[in-house]
């Protein structure tokens, strides 16, 4: 590989919307509402296709941990280690980011159980249900070894996992801008891969498949991996043909290894590269359709579970009750693919948006926080 491809100078690649690293948002996004989705099928996709329906959930989980990472920390760093935005209105941001639509979708899955038990027709898994579990959801606290968390919106543990993250992320990077980008990149690995063999020895797990309740255990390696790849890509420079190739190899090879087995390693390494080499292609001609679509991917990730539990609830029972043959439970299986999409746009759309744009005036009002609402909302992670 010729040098002149891959060099250390100032003026790397902006961070930017509309361009690929929004659209592997929205892909993302995408990829998990199939991967949650699929077992409610007539015939699971990962029974009837192919087993990466079941197991990719922890690909799309990585990606979205690793992303989170890599994009706080490219566009957020620098206004923290300057000063410009404090440690407190760094975390304030991000919680009002994701607390209130978790909140909004926690309290109407509880509002769609009781009036389902109302009308007669109570969950058909009430284990997934359960009371005792809920209030460590509510609250996000179930990644920190809270007990509670299980079932309901099961999916929030990333969010709440990401909070801790967020806690740690103004000290990680006092120390990491001090480092060299190479240096920078190969701790994110280290760190990463010896993580993996603390939990192998004391939890008998490997890092990436962590129980729930030690969800910030899972994240904050992989946040942390993104964060020194955010850091290698703003001061090391990538050829932008050089990185669309890496990328579509990266996609390609991550493609091949899953069709086999699950692969964390290999699979973790695909993924850090298409993440890299997203962020290196200048976004020259930015997509408005591509940046609409990526904007909605938080909505997608907080709402699908809920969509998915209240609509295959109600196929469920039309499927018994009036005996609907196989073809047509696969029309409803599609349809409710296809509502989960139509109900997150919407969601944002006239719910979760207006709620942010409200917070962000509130955030300017307030003296102090003033740094806090005037930086750039980030680009590409999930979380939003």
């Amino acid at each position: 590989m010729p040098w002149a491809a891959v060099m250390t100078r100032n003026d790397t690649t902006p961070i930017a919307r509309g361009g690929w690293l929004d659209a592997l948002r929205f892909i993302v996004a995408s990829l998990i509402i199939l991967h949650h989705f699929q077992a409610s099928a007539p015939v699971p996709l990962a029974e009837g296709l192919h087993p990466v329906f079941e197991r990719g959930g922890f690909l799309l989980t990585n990606f979205f941990l690793i992303d989170s990472g890599y994009v706080l920390m490219r566009v957020y760093g620098g206004p923290v280690l300057g000063g410009r935005m404090s440690a407190g209105d760094f975390f304030l941001k991000r919680v009002l980011r994701v607390a209130p639509a978790h909140l909004i979708m926690g309290l109407s899955l509880v509002a769609l159980v009781l009036a389902g038990t109302a009308l007669g027709a109570p969950p058909t898994h009430p284990e997934w249900f359960a009371w005792d579990q809920l209030p460590a959801q509510l609250l996000l606290v179930q990644s920190f070894g809270v007990p509670g968390g299980l079932g309901w919106n099961a999916p929030s543990w990333s969010i709440s996992a990401l909070i801790g993250c967020y806690l740690c992320f103004p000290w990680i990077i006092r120390g990491l801008m001090r480092m060299q980008p190479w240096a920078a990149l190969a701790a994110g690995v280290v760190a990463y891969l010896l993580a993996n063999e603390i939990t192998w020895a004391l939890l008998d797990f490997p890092v990436y498949q962590m129980p729930m309740r030690y969800g910030f255990i899972r994240a904050l390696p992989l946040f942390f991996l993104g964060m020194c790849l955010a850091w290698f890509a703003q001061k090391v420079w990538i050829s932008p043909r050089l990185a669309g190739w890496a990328g579509v190899l990266a996609a390609i090879g991550l493609a091949t290894v899953q069709h086999f087995d699950k692969h964390a390693l290999a699979s973790l390494l695909f993924i850090s590269v298409i993440i890299l080499a997203a962020g290196a292609i200048p976004v020259t001609r930015p997509s408005k359709l591509i940046e609409k679509t990526a904007v909605v991917s938080f909505s997608m990730f907080i709402s699908n579970e809920v969509v998915r539990i209240a609509w295959f609830g109600g196929a469920g029972v039309a499927a018994s009750r009036l005996a609907l043959p196989v073809s047509v439970q696969w029309g409803l299986w599609g349809l409710g693919v296809v509502a989960a999409f139509v109900f997150a746009f919407l969601f944002h759309r006239w719910i979760d948006d207006p709620i942010q744009r409200l917070i962000r005036r509130r955030l300017a009002a307030r003296g102090g926080s003033s740094a806090a609402a005037a930086v750039p909302r980030p680009v590409v992670s999930i979380d939003g």
